[in-house]
């Protein structure tokens, strides 16, 4: 359960995307095919010629198209057209989705962070308040008996 709350989170950004995209592609993209694809139509069947001649000119007119399409011999195309870019987006998002799975549990987890403790029970080593830094919220105590020495493995990032 884990891999899929945490791809639907990281996915997040990625709905909204493909909600933009889809909008914009229906405007943009499926309603002139549409108008056009209908106005091509003798005895059923697309004329090419007809077709390649006004597709061009159709893309400039975004606001004559969306109130075509809504018409009663249009509807029905551009449903048809809207159905296919929904189920294309979606296959796409799906792919999206599950290429965001976490490898395993640990995944975008804080290296040399306390995500490993819970309930405090760091705090019976190390101490919440002042110390050496060790990770946020998390100080090894200089006042401790014993052994103090800190390794620190990795690098120092200044931004």
């Amino acid at each position: 359960m884990y891999k899929i709350k945490h791809a639907l989170e990281k996915s997040k950004k990625v709905f909204i995307i493909v909600l933009i995209l889809w909008i914009m592609l229906s405007i943009v993209l499926i309603a002139p095919i549409t108008v056009t694809s209908v106005e091509s139509k003798q005895n059923r069947q697309i004329d090419s010629n007809v077709f390649f001649e006004n597709l061009i000119p159709n893309f400039g007119k975004i606001g004559e198209n969306i109130s075509k399409v809504f018409k009663k011999d249009y509807i029905k195309s551009y449903g048809k057209g809207e159905l296919y870019l929904t189920i294309g987006l979606l296959i796409c998002a799906s792919v999206g989705i599950i290429k965001s799975f976490p490898k395993n549990e640990y995944t975008d987890i804080e290296h040399g962070s306390s995500d490993w403790a819970t309930g405090g029970e760091q705090y019976k080593v190390l101490s919440s308040k002042k110390g050496i830094i060790l990770a946020e919220k998390n100080y090894l105590p200089v006042d401790k008996r014993g052994n103090v020495n800190v390794l620190v493995v990795g690098r120092f990032w200044f931004w």
